[in-house]
């Protein structure tokens, strides 16, 4: 119970206040002591960066970090590659260490932030720390590098949630755009060079002019082509639907000089997708073409060219068990990703195959699933013979159209042969009729040779 003769006396009261006040202006004194003496011998510095790893070590017991490492066992990390792109955005003349690079035929210069570098970032009011780092690995990873790159992305830990679902989702669309907005397609190929020389492919821009208007094709094909493209890109939803893989497979059939290289090119530029070009002779084994095929992007192109020359992929009869039989490309290590179950690692991929003699290539490779679409790309006809004059002369009528139209109906000659007469003058009536001079050569020879073949079986 309250009792009045509890309450301290007045002077008690103000005996204890002077003790506190006393202690107090020790207190000032002594710190002031230690923070003069302290200042002759620290350095200023030193000081500041002791202050600030005592600030840092007080605030860590809050604060989350989140690791998002370059690649993800065989593959690419597609967070890590957002991230590149979205940071570049946020690269301030403040910082200290950045990365500059040009590839011969990139038109400006990209900026990158280096290892120890820090950015700052607000979303939602969530104030957010990024850094790049390096990781030493102790065995070389499958780069061939013995050091990993990784991004540390700092947060205060009650906002891990926001961040995971909401702020990392926003970089990756963010970096989309970025993409989509300054898009140069790429060739790549293996080995180092280009700006690409950290990873598996080097890289240089693609820059073909070759567009669907300007191809010498059948505008049937051509048209068809189109519609098979625009209907892949769209159907997303329906492969998951189905259960497919999200990719689509094109052979490219036909003699020499018809433009299988063109419409590849023309097929990169409509899509926008970036084209990996597979030398399958310059892979050791299957175990290595899975893993580069793993390595390339999505929204991409594979192509092996020539592949009836590439490898022998003529009958998987042969894959019997001999030596050396495991250091090879097989057959069926080809068609495990095509249509396999590794077929499924990466989303929009077309796989683009060209030969010249589709009869030599093993039925199974031709199927549906495999090759979806067969595109012959056959001699030159009078339709394509148009868009080769509007490219090379410029022209859409001609009196000498209507002969040279009889020629090429008589004569089998590709394109490359009829732009390689073109391209002798730049008079039109010049160019035409030297065309028609090689048209009149080519069949009395082709004709010979029919003559010599029938001679030939009389005789037998």
């Amino acid at each position: 119970m309250f009792s009045v003769k509890n309450i301290p006396s007045t002077t008690s009261v103000l005996s204890t206040y002077t003790t506190f006040t006393a202690s107090a202006m020790l207190a000032r004194s002594v710190v002031r002591e230690v923070q003069a003496i302290t200042a002759q011998v620290i350095p200023e510095q030193l000081q500041n960066l002791l202050l600030s790893k005592l600030r840092g070590f007080c605030s860590t017991s809050s604060q989350m970090t989140l690791l998002i490492n370059e690649y993800e066992g065989y593959c690419l990390n597609e967070l890590y590659e957002a991230s590149t792109t979205y940071l570049q955005t946020k690269i301030t003349a403040s910082m200290k260490r950045l990365k500059v690079s040009k590839a011969p035929r990139d038109n400006k210069v990209t900026v990158t932030i280096q290892r120890g570098e820090k950015v700052l970032d607000m979303y939602e009011g969530i104030q957010l720390k990024w850094e790049m780092c390096y990781v030493e690995k102790k065995e070389m990873n499958h780069q061939g590098n013995d050091e990993n790159k990784v991004f540390e992305l700092s947060f205060h830990n009650k906002c891990m949630e926001m961040v995971i679902n909401s702020y990392l989702p926003y970089v990756i669309e963010m970096s989309k755009a970025i993409k989509e907005e300054k898009k140069v397609v790429k060739l790549l190929s293996l080995g180092h060079f280009g700006e690409d020389s950290d990873g598996t492919w080097g890289s240089t821009n693609l820059d073909h002019p070759a567009t669907f208007d300007k191809l010498a094709i059948d505008p049937a094909v051509k048209k068809e082509i189109l519609d098979d493209l625009d209907r892949f890109v769209r159907r997303r939803d329906y492969y998951k639907r189905v259960g497919k893989a999200w990719k689509r497979g094109y052979l490219l059939y036909g003699p020499p000089g018809t433009g299988k290289s063109s419409l590849i090119a023309a097929m990169a530029n409509y899509l926008k997708f970036d084209v990996y070009d597979l030398e399958l002779t310059s892979i050791y084994d299957n175990s290595e073409l899975r893993r580069l095929l793993v390595s390339t992007k999505n929204r991409s192109m594979v192509v092996i060219e020539d592949i009836d020359c590439s490898i022998d992929l003529q009958n998987r009869q042969d894959e019997r068990s001999g030596p050396g039989t495991d250091n090879k490309i097989t057959l069926s290590g080809l068609l495990n990703f095509i249509d396999g179950l590794w077929s499924s690692c990466g989303d929009e991929r077309i796989i683009v195959f060209t030969t010249n003699y589709k009869d030599k290539l093993d039925p199974a490779l031709l199927r549906p699933g495999r090759m979806d679409m067969h595109i012959h790309m056959s001699y030159c006809t009078p339709s394509g013979f148009r868009v080769l004059a509007s490219n090379y002369l410029c022209i859409t009528h001609h009196n000498l159209f209507d002969e040279i139209d009889e020629l090429m109906v008589e004569v089998e000659v590709t394109p490359a042969e009829v732009a390689e007469e073109l391209m002798k003058s730049e008079d039109t009536d010049i160019a035409l009729e030297g065309l028609i001079e090689f048209l009149r050569d080519k069949k009395v020879r082709s004709e010979d040779r029919d003559s010599d073949r029938k001679e030939a079986g009389l005789d037998r």
